[in-house]
């Protein structure tokens, strides 16, 4: 997880009580790379090989869970990306900044669950994490 800088920056949350405003946070000492979203990503690479079943067993272990991404409490978005020349298959689940550290200290639930199942499809490969942030430009 980046450092974050506590310098204040106003900020409009989708909180609608302006007591609950808080600065947003930043990754650099200026200030200036500010964010309003934390993603975490959960990747892989799939297999050609055998019709493409890996990327059917995967695209069927995603929808076995979508609904539970979904409920995460604030998630903001759960996106998936796959690549065909790469072969790279990723989920990305966003959550607001100030929401982030509740989900990260349930250990990213289900992820663990998520990505043991991911890796008993015969053919997937390089299982990974990330936690990046997000922001509009």
């Amino acid at each position: 997880r980046p450092t974050v800088s506590q310098k204040p920056v106003r900020v409009h949350t989708d909180r609608p009580d302006p007591s609950q405003r808080r600065a947003m946070p930043a990754i650099d000492e200026a200030a200036t790379v500010n964010f309003d979203t934390i993603a975490r990503e959960w990747r892989c690479k799939w297999s050609a090989e055998a019709g493409k079943i890996s990327l059917t067993k995967i695209q069927e272990l995603v929808e076995k869970y979508s609904e539970q991404l979904k409920a995460i409490p604030h998630v903001k978005k759960v996106q998936r990306v796959v690549c065909g020349g790469c072969l790279d298959f990723k989920i990305s689940v966003a959550l607001p900044a100030v929401s982030f550290p509740d989900w990260e200290a349930k250990k990213f639930e289900p992820e663990e669950e998520f990505l043991k199942a991911l890796s008993e499809i015969e053919g997937v490969s390089m299982i990974e994490t990330q936690t990046y942030t997000l922001m509009d430009v």
